[in-house]
């Protein structure tokens, strides 16, 4: 039954690569009004199905919050297009007259398209609006646990495209999910390029491919609290977005790091705003449940609200209690919390000063987010600075939450709901992936200057041997000859 399973998933992949190719060649010689037109549809579609796909996404999977779930599928929709809209994806697409040069958009073919299970449908509408935008078709392949919500919100983006015009099958998304049917997907001949996002296993997985993929490393993001700050509203802010659909977005907060002067302050506004620090014994108890033995996220616990948690955990808070605070002191694999988790549980810790503050950061980024991001409270522009110089992350937000910060609704970073961790991650980019990284660029290039006139001139004489030289190479083979019939 497993086998059949399989072999018709691999099929399946097989039909949609292939039909999505054969739209792809219609739709590669759309134009921009075209485009533009079936990517608005797409993004209106998207909008008026946030809240049905929010619900589903979260009765299906079971993690996070529907509501939240909604904001997230509304931004990887309106947000998303709104950032991509006026981008020019057709034709020539800049010129330089000084240089003599124009740069021609040209798609790239099928875009294999890996979903998570955290946040399913807003990638889906977010990668169906980028790839469409840049005229390639595109396959989904869902996460086991997300693959009916996955599925509707493909639906939804392709059923908009063909009533704007778009080729039938140029989106389309696997039902049939297996590994071997992802595989499949991915290695297809007519695959031209992988999203992942999700977990490392993923991400690895479409790197070994042998086709180009862009890919996302996970996020351990830490928070400091400069002595600078503005306290209340680092407080509410933190606490809020670690609370954030529990947790599912790469880019929450993972672990507060406190400037000493202000760290009593802050734990007292976070207690306000509904934040519980464990005991010892508690935190010890997370620490056996956050994780499976081999450091795996334990899915049990993966997007879902602190007392749940805390249940799980074997102690209980109260009701309405937002996230869970673990004081820490260790990073690294002397302390697991200190790592990325999924879910309503923030690490903490105090240091004095921001060179302290820069170095237990940076400890945690090494410890699993490298490449990704960072968040620092402050009004001291000379601190703020020195943390965007010196973080090895590519995302370095300044007094905005994580989750919504590093994805583009409350930063000028590009909207995305794929995240580059750049080459110290393990990935091709550090951007937030949008639809010019879809596009190859020609070039029409007119010369420039006259080439040096060196560049006509006859080659040198060939140098004939000299007599001497002739003669050698005589008496050597005479030699050879002469060797050889004595053998």
């Amino acid at each position: 039954m497993g086998l059949d399973k399989d072999l018709a998933s691999v099929q399946e992949s097989r039909d949609l690569v292939t039909a999505a190719h054969e739209a792809w060649k219609t739709w590669s010689r759309a134009s921009q009004d075209e485009v533009d037109r079936v990517c608005a549809a797409m993004s209106s579609a998207g909008v008026q199905a946030s809240e049905r796909l929010g619900r589903l996404a979260q009765e299906e999977t079971g993690y996070g919050v529907a509501a939240h779930k909604k904001i997230k599928n509304e931004f990887g929709s309106r947000v998303v297009w709104e950032s991509i809209r006026d981008l020019k994806t057709v034709g020539v697409i800049r010129h330089d007259p000084d240089r003599r040069l124009y740069e021609i958009a040209w798609p790239m073919g099928v875009v294999a398209a890996l979903i998570p299970s955290t946040n399913p449908t807003s990638t889906t509408f977010f990668k169906a609006l980028i790839a469409i935008k840049a005229r390639n078709g595109i396959v989904f392949s869902p996460h086991p646990a997300a693959k009916r919500c996955t599925y509707e919100a493909a639906h939804t983006m392709a059923l908009a495209a063909e009533n704007a015009g778009a080729p039938k099958g140029l989106i389309g998304c696997l039902q049939q999910v297996s590994l071997p049917g992802t595989q499949e997907l991915m290695t297809h001949r007519q695959t031209a390029i992988i999203l992942a996002t999700g977990g490392t296993p993923m991400v690895r997985a479409a790197h070994s491919t042998g086709k180009p993929a862009y890919g996302v490393g996970p996020g351990n993001v830490p928070v400091y609290v400069d002595r600078s700050a503005d306290v209340e509203k680092a407080a509410r802010y933190i606490v809020a977005s670690k609370a954030f659909d529990y947790s599912t977005i790469c880019a929450t907060e993972q672990s507060v790091i406190a400037d000493l002067p202000i760290a009593s302050k802050l734990a007292e506004l976070m207690r306000a705003e509904g934040a519980y620090f464990t005991d010892p014994k508690e935190t010890d108890a997370l620490r056996k449940v956050i994780f499976q033995a081999d450091g795996s996220p334990n899915t049990t616990v993966v997007g879902k609200s602190a007392p749940f948690v805390a249940e799980v955990a074997g102690f209980r808070v109260p009701p309405d209690t937002r996230i869970l605070v673990t004081a820490l002191s260790k990073t690294g694999r002397d302390e697991p919390l200190s790592h990325e988790k999924m879910t309503t549980v923030l690490g903490w810790y105090e240091v004095d000063g921001w060179e302290q503050g820069c170095e237990r950061s940076i400890a945690i980024i090494q410890a699993g987010g490298i490449g990704h991001t960072q968040i620092i409270y402050a009004t001291d522009e000379r601190v703020i600075m020195a943390f965007g110089l010196e973080k090895p992350v590519f995302r370095i937000l300044v007094n905005t939450m994580g989750t919504l910060g590093a994805i583009g609704l409350t930063a000028g970073v590009m909207p995305s709901l794929t995240l580059g961790s750049g080459g110290v991650g393990g990935a091709i980019t550090g951007d937030n992936v949008s639809a010019y990284h879809l596009i190859n660029i020609k070039r029409l290039a007119y010369e420039t200057m006259a080439p040096p006139l060196e560049a006509f001139l006859p080659g040198e004489k060939p140098i004939s041997p000299t007599a001497e030289e002739m003669e050698r190479v005589v008496q050597q083979v005479v030699s050879e000859i002469l060797e050889f019939k004595r053998n």
